[in-house]
C-alpha cells in the first residue's frame, strides 16, 4: 500500500512539473521590432527675379532659396548652389524655372521676366527727368535681418550712380524698409541702416551726398502683404524717390 501511494505522488509530481516546464516555454518574450526611421525631408524652394519688367539691353536680378535638397537647377541656366542669386539680361521675354532635389522628393517654383522692345526715338517726345529717373535708377535689396550690400547689388548700384552723375541736378530720397517680422522699432533702425548704406555706396561711387536724404519706413510701408518669403523678399529695401 506504501508503495502505490508513493508511486502516485511520484507520477502526480511528475505531471506538475511537465506542465511547468511546457509553461516556461511558451512564455518567450517577444523581439522588439525597431521604429522606421523618419521619412526625409520634402524639398522647398522659392525664386523671385527683380525687376520683372526690363527693356532690352537692361538686366534683372534672380534670387533664390532652397532647403532639403541635394540637387538645385535653374532652367535655362543649369545647376546652381540651394541659395544664391544671379544678374540675368535676356533679350526675349523668359519664364525661369527652379527645381529642387532630395531625398524627400522635388519641388519646383518659377519667376516670369518680361523683356520689351526699346521705345522708337521720338523728336516730339522725350521722357520727363522724373520718368528716366523711376526708369533708370533700381532699388537694392537685402538679406533678412541684414543692412550690407551683396556684391550684386552693389553692382547694380553702380549703374545708379552712372546715371545720377549723368544728372546732378537731381536731389533724390533713399528710403529703407523692411518685412513684417520684428517689432516696429527694430524695423524702423533697421530700415534707416539700409537708406544709410545705400547712400554710402552711391558716395564711394562719385554721387554728391548733399543730393542724398534718408529716412525709413520700416516695416509700415509694404510693397507686398502676403505672408511669405517672396512677399518679405520684395519689402527688404533701399527705395528710390523723388522729391
Amino acid at each position: 500500500m506504501k508503495s502505490r501511494t508513493s508511486f502516485v505522488t511520484f507520477v502526480f509530481t511528475l505531471a506538475v512539473a511537465s506542465l511547468l516546464v511546457m509553461g516556461c516555454a511558451k512564455k518567450q518574450v517577444a523581439a522588439k521590432v525597431p521604429a522606421p526611421p523618419p521619412a526625409p525631408a520634402q524639398p522647398t524652394v522659392t525664386l523671385n527675379v527683380y525687376p520683372s519688367e526690363i527693356t532690352q539691353g537692361q538686366s534683372a536680378k534672380l534670387t533664390w532659396e532652397a532647403q532639403n535638397a541635394t540637387q538645385v537647377t535653374i532652367e535655362p541656366i543649369g545647376s546652381v548652389e540651394a541659395n544664391g542669386s544671379k544678374r540675368v539680361n535676356p533679350t526675349e521675354s523668359t519664364t525661369f524655372r527652379i527645381v529642387a532635389k532630395g531625398p524627400g522628393g522635388s519641388s519646383d517654383s518659377s519667376a516670369r521676366l518680361t523683356v520689351v522692345a526699346p521705345a522708337p526715338a521720338s523728336a516730339d517726345m522725350s521722357p520727363s527727368l522724373r520718368e528716366l529717373f523711376e526708369r533708370s535708377v533700381k532699388d537694392a535689396f537685402f538679406a533678412y535681418d541684414s543692412y550690407k550690400l551683396d556684391p550684386e547689388t552693389t553692382q547694380m548700384l553702380g549703374s545708379d550712380a552712372n546715371f545720377l552723375r549723368q544728372h546732378p541736378e537731381m536731389k533724390f530720397t533713399v528710403e529703407g524698409h523692411c518685412d513684417e517680422r520684428g517689432s516696429e522699432e527694430y524695423n524702423l533702425a533697421l530700415g534707416a541702416s539700409r537708406a544709410e548704406a545705400v547712400k554710402q555706396a552711391l558716395v564711394a561711387q562719385g554721387v554728391d551726398g548733399q543730393r542724398i536724404a534718408t529716412n525709413s519706413a520700416g516695416k509700415e510701408k509694404p510693397f507686398c502683404t502676403e505672408s511669405n518669403e517672396e512677399c518679405w523678399h520684395l519689402n527688404r529695401r533701399g527705395h528710390f524717390l523723388l522729391p
